[in-house]
């Protein structure tokens, strides 16, 4: 069988006058898809050997991807719990926290996928887990950007600053040459030494700029003044402090007389003697010839584009971004061709949120992300405006498709439940209907999902699910279990049926299984007439037991002339009533007995009524004659002895 991925590549489907066709069979999580061909009688040959399986969502089979689902899921419940009542100013801190946790988790288990492909033998699981590492950067490049831009907000100063974390969080290739350089011998003549430098001043990590020059400074004493008079700049280039008393006013003006300092140079022509030198002094001033010169050190056009702010526009408004990352994208790209991940990025770029999601939707494997995503966005009150047209909003649209995905899998199901849980429109259908889906392969797992449809108030799934467990626990003959779970499901024909099971294995063997179950059925005995008479029978037998042998009797005569008994039982309880009969004490009155004596004539009638069968023996006939004898017999002796004793208690 050949697996294929969620989104296999095209397949052309040849026509219907060629013969051939595809053929489709849905399971509960995914697709078999066959080649059919249509042949002429007479026709031979074999047919197509391959069948492929399309699966619905691969990535909740991947155990460390389940740690993801699994961790996120809390952080789903308790964002639901953020009150209402609050104003969402107030609620922002709580929400930028919520986010940074998401992100957390989607590091957690990308350094995770990563430790394991390094570490496997096989070359096909190594580049499978560094496909999905690859994925996970991209959403957390992407959940990053939606927090800096959506959630937190940034006002004009503070979103530099923001912009400049984001691309150096997912810019780590830096440090890894730098600590590459400095543990050689002579960092300063290092082949990768300048490149580590001007990769730097692209970040804007001017501290490490600065301690890096300093190697090549002591290296290089003619040269000494140049050096320092970098050092300077460097260290004057001012940085917007939010908390701090400075406006964003001040900010500009003293950010424009350190540019303009910085163009003095570059026109006194202070580093033309140094070629490192004067390109770092270009980059600072600005110049993107020069920044894209050294392309191979820039990541992507969205680090151009934050280094261009940087150097060019750090006061740049949210509402400006989408013009500067535009031009950077198009000044960047060699080809107008561009992947999904960037177009994903300019929509966020343009504050387009509802095109970010639908990229999103189209170009992930699952719906995690966007579901995840665009529940947050909602209660930020991001996408209030957005309802689509079949009456579910997008939130809840996006969260549906998620958890019916998780409810294919063996134990994440149970995730999904509370997804649905906070759907108010349309998740407690959906709930309804996935949870009947459910394979329960074990009684523990029939336990949880009846809890769940308990504490939900879903009656009708309770009964369907505990239907289904009586009867499988009445095929394999384990009548307690199908009494319970039919008392649990408040059937009582199947109740009935099941006591019937109990009676007829008595009668086999003599004695009562699941004596535990019996004994303490309580008011759940009241369910059917036949589960009373069980409940009562045994505890005939237990008054017997205690010698209790008036209560006994009692109880015992109550069941026939109630006619609670079955018909077909009155000759067993009959029976039964023998060794009360055969006491040396009497324990039946007069008037009981002339009641047993009424009920065996009823019975005894109604048998020599009803013809007997042709393959019957003649052996069972002589021994229900030779009872009824004996049962005569017995209450002519007690009536006897009932009336002598009544009448010497009357004297």
């Amino acid at each position: 069988m050949e697996e294929v991925d969620v989104e296999p590549a095209v397949t052309n489907i040849p026509a219907a006058g060629r013969g051939k066709h595809l053929g489709f069979a849905w399971g509960p999580g995914d697709i078999l898809v066959y080649e059919t061909h249509l042949k002429p009688k007479d026709a031979k040959g074999p047919g197509s050997p391959f069948i492929h399986e399309v699966q619905k969502d691969e990535d909740i089979y991947s155990p460390i991807l389940r740690k993801l689902f699994n961790e996120s899921h809390h952080i789903f419940v308790g964002l639901q719990t953020i009150g209402d009542e609050l104003p969402s100013k107030n609620k922002k801190p709580q929400f930028v926290s919520v986010s940074k946790n998401y992100r957390s988790v989607i590091r957690a288990c990308m350094e995770e996928l990563q430790q394991v492909a390094v570490s496997s033998q096989d070359a096909q699981i190594a580049s499978q887990y560094e496909n999905q590492v690859s994925i996970l950067l991209a959403i957390e490049l992407i959940w990053n950007l939606c927090e800096v831009l959506f959630i937190d907000a940034a006002p004009a100063g503070s979103l530099l600053l923001h912009l400049l974390d984001w691309v150096r969080l997912h810019k780590t290739d830096d440090d890894v040459k730098m600590r590459d350089v400095l543990q050689s011998e002579s960092p300063a003549e290092h082949h990768s030494y300048w490149d580590v430098v001007v990769s730097y001043v692209l970040q804007g990590r001017l501290e490490e700029t600065r301690q890096m020059l300093v190697k090549q400074a002591n290296r290089q004493p003619a040269a000494k003044n140049m050096y320092k008079l970098m050092d300077t700049l460097l260290s004057k280039m001012p940085f917007y402090n939010p908390s701090g008393t400075q406006t964003l006013t001040e900010f500009d003006v003293k950010w424009r007389h350190w540019h303009e300092e910085i163009e003095r140079c570059l026109q006194d022509n202070s580093f033309a003697s140094n070629q490192h030198l004067e390109t770092i002094c270009k980059i600072l001033s600005g110049d993107v010839d020069t920044i894209l010169e050294h392309k191979n050190l820039l990541s992507s056009w969205y680090h151009f584009l934050v280094t261009r702010l940087l150097y060019m526009h750090p006061t740049v408004k949210p509402t400006e971004l989408h013009f500067y990352a535009q031009t950077s994208l198009s000044m960047f790209m060699e080809t107008s061709v561009t992947e999904p991940l960037d177009s994903i990025l300019l929509a966020a770029f343009e504050f387009d949120i509802h095109q970010v999601i639908k990229d999103c939707s189209f170009a992930l494997s699952n719906w995690w992300f966007v579901a995840h995503l665009t529940d947050l966005l909602d209660h930020c009150n991001l996408l209030t405006s957005h309802n689509l047209h079949f009456g579910s909003n997008l939130r809840e649209f996006l969260l549906l498709e998620y958890a019916s995905g998780l409810f294919t899998h063996h134990s994440l199901w149970q995730l999904a439940v509370d997804y649905f849980d906070h759907c108010p429109e349309f998740g407690r259908v959906y709930l309804e209907l996935q949870i009947e889906r459910v394979p329960l392969d074990t009684e523990r797992k029939a336990l949880k999902v009846l809890r769940i449809c308990e504490q939900r108030q879903m009656s009708e799934q309770v009964r369907s699910i505990c239907k289904i467990m009586a009867m499988r626990a009445l095929r394999n003959n384990r009548l307690g279990s199908a009494l319970s779970w039919s008392i649990r499901a408040k059937d009582a024909a199947f109740a009935t049926l099941i006591s019937e099971r109990f009676l007829q294995d008595y009668c086999t063997k003599g004695t009562f299984s699941d004596l535990d179950l019996i004994d303490n059925l309580g008011p759940a005995m009241l369910l059917s007439d036949r589960l009373t008479f069980l409940g009562k029978y045994r505890e005939f037998h237990k008054l017997y037991g205690e010698k209790r042998f008036a209560d006994a009797a009692k109880l015992l005569l109550s069941l026939m002339t109630a006619k609670i008994a079955p018909r077909s039982f009155w000759m067993t309880l009959l029976t039964d009533a023998l060794p009360l009969l055969e006491q040396t004490e009497v324990i039946f009155s007069a008037d009981q007995t002339y009641e047993l004596m009424y009920c065996l004539e009823e019975l005894t009638s109604s048998l020599n009524k009803t013809a007997p069968s042709p393959g019957q023996p003649m052996q069972d006939d002589e021994i229900e004659v030779t009872k009824v004898e004996l049962l005569r017999l017995a209450l002519a002796r007690n009536l006897a002895l009932a009336i002598v004793k009544e009448g010497t208690v009357e004297a």
